[in-house]
C-alpha cells in the first residue's frame, strides 16, 4: 500500500542557519515528517500544541511528486504542482532533543506542524526566480524568500532525497525556509503570498 511521505530540508537558506546559531550545510540536511502532521489551509484556526515552550513558524516552498521517480529524473519530469507551507517546530523541546543528541521527531512531527496550502501548477524556475513568497502575521510581513538564495536547488533537493529514501507519487518535499523565524501566539492571523497573491491564510488556535 502507498503511504505519503513528507520530506523536509533544513537550513537550506544561509542566513536562517545563521539566525539559529547552526553551521552552514555543505549538503543537504534531511528529516521527515509523518503523514498525520499535515494540514490544508482553508482559513481555519489551526490547534497546536499548549505548555510545551515555543513554537516557530518556518514558511517554505512545497513540491508534490506525481510519479516514482528515477536516478536521473529532471524536477520537471516529475513535479507538477506546487505550495507553501509552514512547517512549525516546537523550538524549546529541539533545543533539548539536539543537547541529548536525539532525533527530532518529537519537536517537528507533531499533529498539524506541517501546514500546506491549496497546490498549484509549478511555474519553472524562472518565474520562481523572479517571484518572492512570504508570511504574514497579523499584516505584518515576518519573512520573505526567493530560490534563488536556496544553497540547494530544487533538482539537488530531489536528487538527494531520490538516492537516501526514494521518492514516489503524492510524496511532498518541504524544501527549506529563509530567515525571520520566530514563535506563534494563538489567536495570530496568518497569510501565505506567493508574490502579491495570498495562497493560503489560518489562524493560530
Amino acid at each position: 500500500m502507498k503511504t505519503m511521505n513528507i520530506y523536509c530540508i533544513g537550513r537550506n537558506y544561509a542566513n536562517h542557519a545563521r539566525e539559529l546559531g547552526n553551521a552552514v550545510p555543505d549538503q543537504p540536511i534531511l528529516f521527515s515528517k509523518p503523514s498525520p502532521a499535515l494540514v490544508e489551509t482553508n482559513g481555519q484556526v489551526i490547534s497546536l500544541p499548549k505548555d510545551q515552550g515555543e513554537i516557530h513558524h518556518e514558511i517554505e516552498i512545497v513540491l508534490k511528486i506525481d510519479k516514482d521517480v528515477k536516478e536521473g529524473d529532471k524536477v520537471s519530469d516529475v513535479v507538477s504542482k506546487m505550495a507553501l507551507g509552514v512547517d512549525l517546530t516546537l523550538r524549546d523541546v529541539q533545543s533539548v532533543l539536539k543537547e541529548q543528541g536525539h532525533p527530532w521527531l518529537r519537536a517537528k512531527g507533531f499533529k498539524n506542524s506541517a501546514i500546506v496550502t491549496p497546490f498549484w501548477p509549478c511555474e519553472g524556475k524562472e518565474v520562481c526566480e523572479k517571484t518572492d513568497f512570504s508570511f504574514v502575521i497579523n499584516s505584518e510581513t515576518i519573512q520573505k524568500g526567493n530560490i534563488q538564495e536556496m544553497m540547494f536547488d530544487f533538482q539537488a533537493i530531489i536528487d538527494e532525497c531520490v538516492n537516501c529514501f526514494g521518492l514516489g507519487e503524492g510524496d511532498l518535499i518541504y524544501t527549506g525556509t529563509p530567515e525571520g523565524v520566530g514563535p506563534l501566539q494563538s489567536g495570530d492571523q496568518c497569510q501565505l503570498y506567493w508574490g502579491k497573491e495570498e495562497k493560503g491564510r489560518f489562524v493560530v488556535g
